[in-house]
């Protein structure tokens, strides 16, 4: 049963602290970066963060699992060990690597946590994945013109949102910095902003729909 429970906040960390993050990220490695809540992970996440991977020749996909979302309440959120034990056994492969780094940085919005990647992780180059219903929503996130402005992003379509992602503020806004799809591969080493939308076959599963049917069930 996917249980919610109470999420517990760790106090912002120090310098010496923040590098202690369990993660080994040499310089020149193409990395992306799927944040999240992954309230339940699902195999539509997968599904994106695979069909980024392999699209853009990632050597790494980092799943950070969020403490909490600022859109999202808490009263629906499953404790974060919770979500990291769903999520290890969802992403499969050693290019796949769960992490709860935004916990340990102490960082609660997506744009903090990718300028305190490059900080720590000088040389990597870091592409921020989503799936195209979070392009859709972009506009409502905090500083979401320099999250764009700042990091190479590759966006993937889901179900029910394509159309509506592709005229959304955030699309409209950095049009002009929109790559073909077949130069996907080229996204990691350009300079943002610098954007791509993939299409693959879609996979219709979304963390609303489970926990729906989660309490349904009487869960």
């Amino acid at each position: 049963m996917w249980s919610a429970a109470p999420v517990r906040r760790r106090p912002a960390l120090g310098a010496p602290a923040a590098l202690r993050l369990g993660l080994r990220l040499a310089p020149g490695l193409r990395v992306g970066v799927y944040g999240g809540s992954f309230n339940p992970p699902h195999a539509g996440h997968a599904h994106v963060a695979e069909t980024a991977r392999r699209r853009l020749a990632l050597d790494r996909v980092l799943w950070l699992v969020a403490p909490q979302n600022p859109l999202k309440p808490e009263a629906g959120t499953a404790g974060l060990d919770q979500r990291l034990g769903a999520a290890r056994q969802l992403a499969q492969g050693p290019a796949m690597v769960v992490s709860a780094a935004e916990a340990r940085l102490g960082t609660r919005y997506t744009l903090d946590t990718l300028r305190a990647l490059r900080a720590r992780f000088p040389g990597v180059k870091f592409v921020w994945i989503m799936g195209a219903d979070s392009l859709a929503s972009l506009h409502r996130w905090r500083g979401w013109t320099e999250i764009l402005a700042e990091t190479p992003a590759v966006v993937v379509s889901r179900p029910g949102s394509s159309l509506k992602s592709r005229f959304s503020p955030a699309a409209r806004r950095f049009a002009h910095a929109r790559l073909p799809a077949g130069r996907a591969s080229l996204l990691p080493g350009a300079a943002a902003p610098a954007w791509t939308f993939l299409t693959a076959p879609l996979n219709p599963q979304s963390s609303t729909a489970m926990r729906r049917a989660d309490a349904a069930g009487g869960g």
